[in-house]
Parts: structure tokens; C-alpha cells; sequence
């Protein structure tokens, strides 16, 4: 889009899979909101009913370290005393009421429209997967069918050679000469 505050790659980047959610940290947020993170957090436990367990959760000190660990720019949350809350598209949508300004509405619109980007890519890699799957049975299937009528046909043609063998043998021309019995 021409028009975007934010192109969505570096949105993109900012979500996680965390709990099995695509999720957005609360200091990745406040920075594209243009808010501090403790302004945003504040706006949400002043509207905390607005925010329940499924569209928003705390990270534990592993979830916190492995986020860290993943992501350069949030090394600075690493000596917080307070592991960051992480939001999932649900609360994501909900910040736009809790945070009022034009460019928080801007911004969500755009987190918005990659959830729905990436929920998209998602359900395409599934159908892919399906038909992939499907593919490979029907390969697999005729791997099987093939090689049972291959080895048949081994079978078949090593009957021919035998026979072939054995009436070789039957008329052997006796051999001209003088026998050491």
C-alpha cells in the first residue's frame, strides 16, 4: 500500500508464535503506536475488562528469554524487573480503543490487515500441505501398484528365461567325439 506508516514486513517481524498464538510484544506495539510502553500498559490495566486471558497474557521468565533470544531490538527489556504482556489480533484490535490517537487507529489497521495477511498464508500452506499429502499417497499408491506389476513381470520373464534354459538343455546337440566314459 502507497500509503502505510509502516510497510507490513517490519510488522510481519514483530509477530510471534508464542502459546501457540500469533502474538505482538507490548514494547513493539507502544513503538509503533509512537507511545512509551509504560503508557500503553497503563492504558490497558485502566481498561484491564477489555482484556481478558485470550487477548492478552504476561510472559514467563522462559517465554521472555526466549523472545530475547529471537529478536535484537528487544535485548533492552532483558534487565526489566516486569516480563512484557503479549497481545494476540483480538487484543490487538481492542488497543485501538483503549489508545485513542490517529496514529494508533493508523497503525492498527495495518497490524490488522497482516494478521489477516499471515492467517491467509497459513491456511494457503495448509491447503498446499493437504494436496501435497494427497499427491504423495497417490505416488506412493502407484509406486506400489507399479512395483507389484513389475515384479510380476520379473517373475514372468524369469519363467521364459527357465523355460527357455530348460529346453536348451532338452536339445543340446550331443557333442561329435570320442567319450571317456
Amino acid at each position: 500500500m502507497p500509503n502505510e506508516l509502516v510497510p507490513m514486513a517490519i510488522i510481519e517481524n514483530k509477530i510471534f508464535v508464542i502459546r501457540g498464538q500469533k502474538v505482538m510484544i507490548d514494547r513493539d506495539l507502544a513503538e509503533l503506536y509512537g507511545v512509551r510502553t509504560m503508557v500503553l500498559n497503563q492504558a490497558v490495566k485502566r481498561n484491564i475488562k477489555r482484556f481478558p486471558s485470550e487477548f492478552m497474557f504476561q510472559l514467563n521468565d522462559k517465554e521472555k528469554f526466549e523472545v530475547i533470544t529471537i529478536c535484537d531490538n528487544l535485548k533492552t527489556i532483558k534487565f526489566s524487573p516486569h516480563n512484557p504482556y503479549a497481545f494476540t489480533e483480538h487484543g490487538v484490535v481492542m488497543l485501538a480503543s483503549v489508545l485513542n490517537s490517529e496514529q494508533a487507529i493508523a497503525i492498527n489497521v495495518q497490524i490488522v490487515r497482516t494478521f489477516v495477511k499471515l492467517r491467509e498464508m497459513v491456511t494457503s500452506h495448509k491447503e498446499l500441505s493437504v494436496q501435497l499429502n494427497e499427491l504423495e499417497k497417490k505416488f506412493i499408491e502407484y509406486t506400489k501398484e507399479n512395483s507389484i506389476e513389475q515384479q510380476d513381470q520379473n517373475k514372468k520373464i524369469n519363467e521364459i528365461f527357465q523355460c527357455l534354459q530348460y529346453l536348451v538343455e532338452i536339445h543340446k546337440p550331443e557333442k561329435v567325439g570320442f567319450r571317456a566314459d
